[in-house]
Order: structure tokens, then C-alpha cells, then sequence
């Protein structure tokens, strides 16, 4: 029997751009904690960031060469949406916009993040607010903000 040895399983977490954002321009407040949970996660196996987080950050950088350096130093690798991923955040974010009581303060990306998180990654790293817990209530959430 060929069992895999715990010690070389390598988690897959996905990144949302507000710890990227904390950790480059740095943030005062949350720019540490998120630091330090970036590089925990990095060390205990691969980080990504699909195509919405790619689009955000590379926004801020006045060029593709220093963003890609950017992202290469922080070990953060690009990965796309996969149509299942993409499928149910359309689901959720129909359910989202159709309650009533909605501020209607998040669009599509943020159902496309936590989405891809949801399926393809083990945990999202984001500053959550309460938002990916509520609508992805099976998604392991790790938060700078949370002590």
C-alpha cells in the first residue's frame, strides 16, 4: 500500500488581494498579521490567487515586469477560475442580489474569490468581515483582522 506521508502533504490556499494590499503598500494596521500569516501559508505548501485578485493588484503597479517580480517574491502563483468555480459564484450572487434585505454592497469578484477558494484551494487568506462566512459557509477562512 503506498500511503501518503502527511508530513509532505502541501496545502493550497488562495489569497484575496486585501492581504496582498496589506502586505505591499503596507497596511498599518493589518500589514504584520498578514505578513506572517502569508508566509505561514507559503511554508506549509502553495499559495494562488485567481484572475479577479491577479486584475486588482496588478492595477496598482505601473508596469507588468514589477507586478510579476512582485508576485514572484511573495511566492504567490497565478490560478484560473474553473467553470465549476465560476458556475457557483454566478449561483450564489443571483441568491445574493434577490434578497431583499441586501445592501448590495459585493459584486460578482467577490463571489468568483470566494468561489475559486471554495473549490480549488484548502482555505482562503482574506480579511473576511463576515461575508465569505456567510456565503461560503464550508470555505476555512484564514484572517489578519482576527487576533
Amino acid at each position: 500500500m503506498n500511503f501518503a506521508d502527511p508530513v509532505h502533504v502541501r496545502m493550497r490556499t488562495a489569497v484575496d488581494s486585501s492581504v496582498l494590499f496589506d502586505v505591499l503598500l503596507p497596511d498599518p494596521d493589518f500589514g504584520s498579521a498578514s505578513a506572517q500569516l502569508l508566509r505561514e501559508s507559503i511554508d506549509s505548501g502553495v499559495m494562488v490567487a485567481c484572475e479577479v485578485v491577479w486584475a486588482e493588484v496588478r492595477a496598482s503597479f505601473p508596469g507588468d515586469v514589477l507586478f510579476l517580480d512582485a508576485m514572484d517574491k511573495l511566492g504567490v502563483q497565478f490560478d484560473a477560475i474553473s467553470g465549476k468555480s465560476a458556475q457557483t459564484a454566478g449561483a450564489l450572487w443571483r441568491q445574493y442580489r434577490s434578497r431583499k434585505d441586501s445592501k448590495r454592497d459585493h459584486l460578482i469578484p467577490d463571489f468568483l474569490v470566494g468561489s475559486h477558494a471554495l473549490h480549488q484551494s484548502d482555505v482562503l487568506l482574506c480579511r473576511d468581515r463576515g461575508f465569505y462566512r456567510r456565503y461560503f459557509s464550508k470555505l476555512r477562512i484564514l484572517d489578519p483582522s482576527i487576533p
